[in-house]
């Protein structure tokens, strides 16, 4: 914006200069009326006349132009220019050169130029910028070297950089498709004006890319890992555009209750496709969107390749598209390493317990170990035997007698599924480290006696604390009927235990979800809602219900169960309890689906199945490392965090924390070690129990990496493994097409604006003119404008061309 005014310096010489003009002007219009002609000729003369007149008289008034300007060499401006490799690999539509080729000609020809002009006014500083910004001093080290477009952190550091200092405003040469932008501009309060000169042209390109793709998993048995991509399609409209996902290679599932063992990376090779997905382009320019349903076969962790073209050019040497590299993406799904154990605690041999542990045993990763009451505890007796001898004489001959088992005032437990001979011997878990080890807990047909309050207790901070998975199971001997109102483990159910119900019991109680347990795909066994439904109006009526009076707030009531007079009670109710969460299923005889036939035997299994995976689905591991992937330089900058806790889940210092990483080698067969790289992590300073390492990936594609844990002792403690991809270039080149409308709005917010190339030395000539932290005022006299002396000569020149022309004096 120019801000300029016209200020008159003679105004002594008014009165009797309009005295003047009026003499001049009657003396005109008198001349006028004896002069002859037409009327519009002789108005038009004298107007004529009168404005040359004005002009001069004005000129009398001694006119000053006064305007505001920066003051020269007092303010800062910065040139700033993108230095990806992105601006060097796509050329444009009928342009014989790249776009950095463009850039790199305009700023060379600029120096003699626009760049000169800005110069003669400001401090012109020059910045290349890719994942950081650098200092240059004429653009000649501009190689588009760099792997990332990281403008957000550039303008950021120019906020900061520049802060309190006169900046008039920054030219940035960039297309926009910044890598580290999610979504919306970042916050630009306090930046200088942004001048943004787009570089790329948005007509004519022809790409497919991959966009955006977003990994997701569930309990959902048939397809537990659902890929979703979002696919850009440019120029290809009509066009058949293919994507194909393949499983390239799949690491190792450590167990962390084992020792350390070396890691084997298995490569499958390109031959493994999992799933081909054609959809037709809409537009040219057109989003599509595949999904992508996986069911992993193996526990552990596996990378995938997603790779998108036009179906025609599949398989093909040539291509219309300007480039291929954002054609495909790595993908890393990790379906969980250490084995999940899961404590069943029966307060009978029942038949639900038969067909959940048929059930579990399908699943290869999941564990249940399982502690069954076969008889109470009976009073105790004396009995008249041998001196010491505590249990009843009569089974004295039978073999081995287990001491605990004989003892009349203890009750028969059976351990079924024990990883050896020590585990739970002494009946439920009485400590944090005995019963921390196990992911989630079940409850089945078992009273709230069977329990000490420290047991409880400690089950309830398993739970809070731990982040475990909690579930109980309905019965003659649960919830209410157990008397678990007002104990620890009620209050950590979804449900209230502390009023009576009234309803028929036993009844014919049918099953159906609430709109909650719709959205849940752990409960569906069916594809399709019209297939749901189906199934669940064929699904035999129950007849055992622990009816409950309300849910508690903040719990979701998933499923409900209803009798013929239309009565409805909760079926099962789950809720977050602390780190965890806990579930309540009233169904006391939910077995009874499995009796119809196989084809419901297998759907109850499935189900089971499901429900068991949602309650482990999210418990933490004792060994945990986030890698959290970064830019520095033209290198991809891992951070390893790992995290590492004790038998209670307590942070566990102390510990050594050795790391192999290793990268992801082409080909088929077993990755060798010769691209191993160990290194040790340190305590975080922040965190206790956190463990930091960096790494600098200096190769495109999938890494590895196991962390070997020891204790303070240097026994093994566990390990646990992770992977990652790095591969900036392919997010470099995710969108060809310039990002306009992202730097429109960086310049609107800072009050800039786009500039095009070609206006570059009219922007140079105009910039001192707009405001400027520093400025200055300055004046020229109006009169010396030739301007105002070609309007006076114009005026009288017209009104003589008239006059003759009309063939007057």
């Amino acid at each position: 914006m120019s801000f300029a005014a016209i200020v008159f310096s003679g105004w002594s010489w008014l009165t009797p200069l309009i005295v003047a003009f009026v003499a001049i002007a009657a003396a005109l219009a008198w001349s006028g009326r004896g002069s002859g002609g037409p009327l519009w000729v002789r108005i038009v003369s004298g107007i004529l006349k009168s404005a040359g007149v004005l002009a001069l008289v004005l000129c009398l008034l001694e006119p000053l132009w006064v305007a505001e300007r920066a003051r020269p060499g007092a303010n800062i401006f910065a040139i700033i220019a993108d230095n990806s490799e992105s601006m060097q690999k796509i050329k444009d539509a009928g342009e014989p050169e790249s776009r950095g080729d463009l850039l790199r000609k305009t700023l060379a020809d600029g120096v003699k130029t626009w760049q000169a002009t800005l110069e003669e006014h400001f401090q012109v500083r020059r910045y290349l910028f890719d994942s950081r910004l650098e200092n240059t001093a004429d653009f000649k080290d501009l190689n588009f070297s760099g792997r990332s477009t990281a403008l957000g952190s550039t303008l950021q550091t120019i906020r900061d950089h520049w802060r309190n200092q006169p900046v008039a405003g920054v030219l940035l040469f960039t297309d926009g498709n910044a890598t580290d932008i999610p979504g919306d501009a970042p916050a630009l309060e306090g930046c200088p004006p942004i001048y943004p000169v787009v570089s790329g042209r948005d007509l004519g390109l022809q790409d497919i890319s991959i966009q955006k793709v977003s990994v997701s998993q569930t309990a959902f048995e048939d397809a537990p890992v659902t890929v979703n991509a979002a696919v850009g399609a440019q120029g290809f409209a009509g066009s058949e555009i293919m994507a194909q996902l393949t499983e390239v290679a799949t690491g190792p599932a450590p167990n962390a209750y084992a020792g350390p063992t070396q890691a084997v990376f298995r490569i499958t090779g390109v031959s493994n496709v999992v799933s081909q997905l054609t959809q037709r382009a809409a537009d040219t320019d057109a989003i599509i969107n595949f999904r992508f349903q996986v069911q992993p076969k193996e526990a552990g962790i596996h990378v995938y390749d997603l790779e998108t073209r036009a179906r025609d050019e599949w398989n093909q040497a040539t291509t219309r598209e300007s480039t291929l590299v954002n054609n495909r993406r790595l993908l890393v799904v990790d379906r969980g390493q250490e084995p999940l154990r899961v404590l069943y605690v029966g307060g009978r041999p029942n038949w639900e317990y038969k067909f959940l542990n048929r059930a579990i045993q399908e699943d290869h990763q999941v564990r249940m170990v399982s502690i069954i009451r076969v008889a109470r505890r009976e009073p105790k007796f004396e009995f008249k035997g041998r001196p010491g001898e505590s249990s009843n004489p009569l089974f004295r001959g039978f073999g081995h007698q287990d001491e605990d088992a004989a003892r009349y005032d203890q009750p028969v437990l059976v351990r079924l599924n024990t990883e050896d001979a020590m585990e739970l011997r002494g009946g439920f878990p009485k400590t944090a480290r005995e019963l921390f080890g196990y992911h989630a807990v079940i409850l089945d047909h078992v009273e709230a006696d069977f329990f000490t309050r420290e047991q409880m207790m400690l089950l309830q901070r398993f739970v809070s604390e731990r982040g475990g998975g909690f579930i109980m199971l309905g019965g003659a001997e649960s919830f209410r009927e157990g008397d678990y109102a007002g104990t620890s483990i009620g209050s950590m159910l979804p449900v209230y235990l502390d009023r009576p119900v009234d309803a028929n019991l036993p009844g014919q109680w049918k099953f159906s979800l609430t709109r909650e347990g719709w959205l849940q795909p752990w409960i569906r066994l069916r594809s399709t809602e019209a297939e749901e439904k189906t199934r669940l109006e064929s699904v035999p009526a129950f007849q055992v219900l622990n009816a409950v009076s309300d849910i508690k707030p903040g719990a979701s009531m998933l499923a409900t169960v209803s009798d013929p007079e239309g009565e409805t009670h909760p079926a099962l109710v789950v809720q977050r309890f602390g780190l965890g969460r806990s579930a309540a299923l009233m169904i006391g005889d939910y077995w009874r689906w499995g009796l119809k036939d196989e084809a419901f035997q297998q759907d109850l299994a499935r189900s089971w199945r499901q429900l068991v995976r949602w309650l482990v689905a999210d418990v933490p591991p004792r060994f945990k490392i986030e890698p959290q992937v970064g830019v520095s330089g033209n290198l991809a900058e891992v951070r390893l965090v790992i995290k590492v806790r004790d038998e209670e889940f307590k942070p566990m210092d102390n510990a050594h924390v050795q790391l192999s990483i290793t990268p992801m080698r082409s080909g088929s067969g077993v990755s060798t070690n010769a691209g191993i790289v160990q290194m040790n992590a340190d305590a975080s300073g922040s965190e206790p129990g956190v463990y930091e390492a960096s790494y600098l990936a200096r190769e495109p594609g999938a890494y590895w990496v196991t962390a070997m844990v020891s204790g303070p002792d240097g026994k093994p403690a566990g390990q646990a493994a992770a992977a990652w991809v790095s591969d900036p270039e392919q997010e470099e080149l995710r969108s060809l097409k310039p990002n306009r409308a992202l730097l429109e709005t960086i310049a609107r917010r800072t009050g800039g604006e786009i500039i095009a190339a070609e206006d570059l030395g009219k922007f140079a000539r105009r910039l001192p003119e707009r405001h400027a932290p520093i400025s200055e005022t300055w004046n020229y006299p109006f009169w010396h404008q030739p301007i105002v002396f070609a309007f006076v000569l114009a005026c009288f020149v017209t009104d003589w061309g008239i006059r003759r022309w009309k063939g007057l004096p």
